[in-house]
């Protein structure tokens, strides 16, 4: 994770968001008081997804569960009925 003053982040901020976006990698900016972390959004709104999946009851057993079940137990289109 990449650590900047926020005074470079300021001059930089296009080149910063860029290669946050890329890598998908935070960018901690520290202040002289404070510290920031800079997530690209679509990082975010996959931890947020996250963190809301795994505050349902069984979620996380039930996604475990499907993770080792194999591709050939699963249903196929054919056997699914919506």
């Amino acid at each position: 994770m990449d650590v900047i003053h926020v005074h470079e982040a300021e001059q930089h901020l296009d080149a910063v968001i860029n290669k946050s976006v890329e890598s998908h990698t935070p960018v901690i900016i520290t202040g002289d008081e404070n510290q920031a972390v800079l997530v690209a959004l679509d990082d975010w709104n996959a931890i947020q997804e996250t963190l809301h999946l795994l505050q349902v009851p069984g979620m996380r057993e039930d996604i475990l569960e499907g993770m080792r079940t194999p591709i050939k137990e699963c249903a196929t289109k054919e056997e699914l009925d919506w």
